[in-house]
């Protein structure tokens, strides 16, 4: 018989395994041209002023995609320090390749469990649409939040995106494409609420900071 455990690594693994050489090929047209402003309603231009308003000299980004943002935003300084980490090795392939400029760190890890880094500490850390991909309710996954936050250095900023399910207006084309995805394994955010997102912040960081763009929820906390 599985154990919990064994069920939620499966998740996760059947989680990030959609990002292949041929998606990532699709990713940055799909998700970044069109679903963002189409159906999620949060075009990328606003998740990319986020990233332009929270990113720091000494950066650690989680659930790395295509590396897009971390190419296309504003570092504070011409020779940021970077480290990628990310389970899937093709997504740590296409963004330390895109970022080659930087020079950045590469670490393979699952965010739900505990793991070591050699670099840090941060003073930003970014978690750009990783949380509805992560398996489990917002109390589970916000376990990535316990496994970061040594890494953070103090007065350092977490910040990134998340889809959510309830407490924000979906249309009924972007209920139906969550039905999908959460059906594939692709997405896990059923559940995933506002106030839920808020409590796991809280219950972490004295500063937080919560809005609300389309489905999508934009949240930095220190």
């Amino acid at each position: 018989m599985r154990t919990q455990q064994d069920q939620v690594g499966a998740a996760v693994m059947a989680g990030q395994a959609v990002y292949t050489r041929r998606t990532l090929d699709l990713y940055d047209v799909v998700v970044l041209g069109l679903s963002n402003a189409l159906i999620w309603k949060c075009p990328t231009r606003r998740l990319l002023a986020h990233y332009n308003e929270y990113i720091s000299d000494r950066h650690l980004d989680v659930g790395v995609g295509t590396g897009w943002f971390l190419d296309h935003c504003r570092f504070p300084t011409d020779r940021p320090d970077v480290t990628l980490l990310d389970l899937n090795p093709v997504c740590l392939e296409r963004a330390s390749a895109r970022i080659e400029r930087h020079a950045p760190k590469v670490v393979r890890a699952n965010v739900l469990e505990p793991f070591e880094l050699e670099t840090g500490p941060f003073a930003s850390i970014g978690l750009n649409y990783l949380l509805h991909c992560l398996p489990g309710a917002l109390e589970r996954k916000a376990v990535a939040f316990d496994h970061l936050k040594p890494f953070l250095a103090p007065g350092g900023v977490v910040f990134g995106s998340t889809l959510l399910a309830e407490g924000v207006e979906r249309s009924g084309t972007a209920r139906a494409l969550m039905r999908f995805y959460n059906a594939k394994g692709i997405f896990s955010n059923q559940q995933d609420s506002i106030e839920g997102l808020r409590r796991e912040l809280a219950a972490r960081f004295e500063q937080v900071r919560v809005e609300i763009v389309g489905c999508a929820a934009l949240f930095a906390a220190r």
